[in-house]
């Protein structure tokens, strides 16, 4: 560990001359501060702080993008360049810790009165961490075996309304998409323990109709279950899921914190749903926060399975190029074989296989949609035959109009939907 380093990246704006704008950066999430205080010694700067190993300088501009950044001293019309910064940083200030690595890497930064953007946009993290955190315990190969399919992707769809169905509504739902060959149905993230749908209640019903289904057609559909709450609820939500013979838990990763997910991750016997609500706030501007491929590295090293991409041409303010390098994100392994299903979800349909298979040439990802299924003219064993069908298409290159005249549940969708 002693000379092992974490290495960040990333994207400043500044009216300050960059490698002044670097070097406060690493000064501030290691061993300085505005002025020298006793003790800061050159062994102690050269064993403890953070080093400044690249800047390049990309395009300036005549506006700040964020407000109350400061500008040097006699500068009349600051100009603000940008720029990609990498600080490496000793590993042995934080050890293997998920929250200090987070403290380091994007702590006081974003607050600094010397930029007018700042974003974390890459990690490259040490092999050390995969002692400590060993990642998915499931994955893509573990969600395929335990869901029995391969080959394709997992067509699922969300609960909705997403609040408010009593406990006896879950039934009739639950049954219907199971009898309709769904692989994975998933709690909304606003659903956890609702007084009109108690948790325990809610697990017992859902899994009833679940086993009944399977006991009759041999197959037996993920259900990720929302168990997000204090840290102490998380092993007694996991632990009664397990029991009613479920196999899968979802959490709300920034709700409980990376230290959550790594706490549930120790003792989990079911794979994690990693949902990523509160995100947009985390990355909408473009000169904030964090870009996915940093984060989903910390999500990634908690342990989740599964993680939300969003989808293309979804209701989101995302590109599609962001959703697709999303996704290539998710598949890209870390330290070996440590790779998360990506989940698609929002304003998807049948064709929407098109364009992600074109953008991602994979299949290892869970497909959501909600009224692309529950809405199709036919019922929901079309919607979810058609979410297949626009698959097959996209695999073997056939448009999904021509696939659509052998294959009239797909036909169908492109009618209802293909408008939008």
């Amino acid at each position: 560990m002693a000379d092992e380093r974490i290495i960040a990246t990333y994207l400043i704006e500044t009216a300050f001359p960059l490698e002044y704008a670097a070097e406060v950066m690493a000064g501030e999430q290691s061993t300085g501060t505005f002025v020298a205080v006793p003790g800061e010694t050159p062994e102690l700067q050269e064993k403890h702080g953070a080093r400044v190993i690249e800047v390049n300088e990309l395009e300036a501009v005549a506006q700040p993008t964020l407000p109350e950044a400061s500008i040097p001293k006699g500068v009349q019309k600051p100009v603000y360049r940008r720029a990609l910064v990498k600080l490496s940083f000793p590993l042995h200030n934080i050890g293997l810790s998920l929250p200090n690595l987070l403290a380091m890497v994007a702590g006081n930064l974003y607050e600094l009165r010397e930029f007018s953007g700042l974003r974390l946009v890459d990690l490259d993290l040490p092999a050390a961490f995969a002692r400590k955190y060993p990642g998915p315990q499931y994955g893509i190969a573990g969600t395929r075996a335990l869901a029995d399919v391969h080959d394709r992707p997992l067509i699922g769809t969300i609960v909705k309304p997403s609040i408010g169905l009593r406990t006896d509504e879950y039934r009739p739902l639950v049954r219907m998409l199971a009898e309709a060959g769904i692989d994975f149905i998933k709690d909304d993230e606003l659903c956890a323990d609702p007084e009109c749908a108690p948790f325990e209640q809610r697990v017992k019903a859902v899994m009833e109709e679940i086993n009944r289904a399977a006991d009759r057609t041999g197959k037996k559909v993920m259900y990720a279950f929302n168990i997000t709450g204090d840290i102490d609820e998380l092993k007694r939500k996991h632990d009664i899921v397990l029991a009613a013979g479920g196999t899968c838990v979802m959490v709300s990763i920034n709700s409980i914190g990376l230290a959550g997910v790594a706490h549930l991750r120790r003792y989990s016997q079911l794979p994690i749903h990693g949902h990523r609500n509160q995100w947009g706030a985390m990355t909408r501007c473009p000169l904030l926060g964090f870009s996915f491929t940093a984060y989903q590295k910390l999500c990634r090293l908690a342990g989740v399975d599964h993680l939300h991409t969003n989808g293309l041409n979804s209701k989101f303010a995302e590109s599609n190029e962001s959703v697709a390098q999303s996704i290539r994100d998710c598949l890209t392994p870390m330290f070996g074989n440590d790779t998360v299903m990506p989940v698609l979800s929002s304003a998807q349909w049948a064709a929407s296989a098109i364009p992600t298979y074109q953008a991602v040439q994979s299949v290892d990802l869970i497909h959501l949609a909600g009224g692309g299924i529950l809405a199709h003219p036919d019922g929901p064993k079309a919607g979810v035959t058609s979410m297949r069908q626009g698959w097959e298409a996209a695999v073997n290159g056939i448009p999904v109009e021509q696939y659509a005249e052998q294959h009239w549940e797909l036909a169908h969708a492109i009618a209802k939907f293909g408008k939008r």
